[in-house]
Formats: C-alpha cells, sequence, structure tokens
C-alpha cells in the first residue's frame, strides 16, 4: 500500500489535490485545511492511505502521521466512513475533534454536516478514552494542552452560537490566537469578535 507520498502539487480540485510523483499524478483527497494551504508547485509530503472498496480506490492524504492516525481511529468507529472522518478533520482539525470526543461534547461534533447525534455518541463511546490525559498534537505540527484545546473549542463554539459560520470563525480563531499563548476562552472569542468586525 501507498504509505507516504513526496512530490509537487499539481492541480487543486475543489477538496482534492493532484499530486506530481516522479511524473506520475496521484488524485488525493485531503482536509481542507491543507487544501487552504497549498498551491500548485509547491513541494509536499504527505502521510496517506487508501481505502479500497468494491466499486471504489480512493487516496487520502493528510499532513501529519497523527492526522492520519486520528483518520484512522475514526474509521474504525461503525457507522464513521471516510467521507465522515475527512469532513470531521476539514471542519475542526485533529485538536479539536480529539478534544471534543475527550470531553464528550456532542453539541460541537454534531455542527459537523452529516456527523448526527447517534454518530457523535458512538465516537465519543469508542474512542475518548484514548484521547484523555494525553497531549494532543494539531495537523499543523504544533502541540496544544488538552486544556488549551479545549478552551479553543469552547471559543469556537461559542462564535457559531452567535451566527458565525464555522469557516470565518476557525479563521478567526486562528489569528485571535497566533502568537498570544494561551488565552481564556472569553480572551478567545474577544480577540476574534474583533478581527471578524475588521474583516
Amino acid at each position: 500500500m501507498i504509505g507516504m507520498l513526496r512530490g509537487k502539487v499539481w492541480e487543486i480540485q475543489g477538496e482534492r489535490l493532484v499530486m506530481d510523483v516522479q511524473g506520475t499524478g496521484y488524485l488525493l483527497t485531503v482536509p481542507y485545511g491543507l487544501i487552504s494551504k497549498v498551491h500548485p508547485g509547491q513541494d509536499l509530503v504527505l502521510y496517506t492511505h487508501v481505502v479500497m472498496r468494491e466499486d471504489d480506490l480512493s487516496l487520502y492524504g493528510f499532513s501529519t502521521f497523527e492526522e492520519k492516525q486520528l483518520f484512522l481511529q475514526m474509521l474504525s468507529v461503525s457507522g464513521i466512513g471516510p467521507k465522515a472522518a475527512i469532513a470531521l478533520l476539514s471542519t475542526f482539525g485533529a485538536v479539536q475533534i480529539e478534544s471534543a470526543i475527550a470531553s464528550e461534547n456532542l453539541n460541537l461534533l454534531t455542527k459537523v454536516p452529516g456527523i448526527g447525534k447517534k454518530t457523535a455518541q458512538r465516537l465519543i463511546l469508542e474512542l475518548k478514552e484514548k484521547f484523555r490525559g494525553h497531549s494532543l498534537v494539531s495537523n499543523e505540527g504544533g502541540s496544544f494542552s488538552e486544556t488549551a484545546s479545549q478552551t479553543h473549542s469552547e471559543a469556537l463554539e461559542t462564535l457559531l452560537a452567535l451566527g458565525f459560520g464555522l469557516e470565518e470563525g476557525r479563521q478567526a480563531l486562528s489569528r485571535a490566537i497566533k502568537d498570544s499563548g494561551e488565552l481564556t476562552t472569553e480572551e478567545q472569542v474577544k480577540k476574534a469578535l474583533r478581527f471578524l468586525a475588521s474583516s
């Protein structure tokens, strides 16, 4: 199987990208957070997983090994397929997903299109013990403590409750916490609102 690819981004097609590896183009489905950061011609290394079905052969790519492992852990849960797992990673990223599962944050998980209450409950039931009591690794290669990640999730949930969209809320919070050290939920929300007001 294909476990890793190193090459150049050849083309971006919605939520997928074509990666040129020594003249062969591999079509990969990747989380939205990765799509938003890359551009054609960029050198890239992706950890990959092949999903084989009777009528489909798909390749999924991740920027870190930890993100790939989270994808595989979610696939092990009954009712979670590749599309749902990618949707979770695209909406919240690895840190927030692990934090939401560990803290049994059902409301946050069900914000993801296609993830209903029963599916979210299965994710929590089957994976929560794996994510408790250890550092969480973000899909950007950095690390957050579980407490910091939970604070970030709570801040995002507050912005969603105020009527902001998922993507604009995520982007505002990313700007709010950048180079700011650890902030409380209230501080994150206030800084994010300032960015949203100025955009």
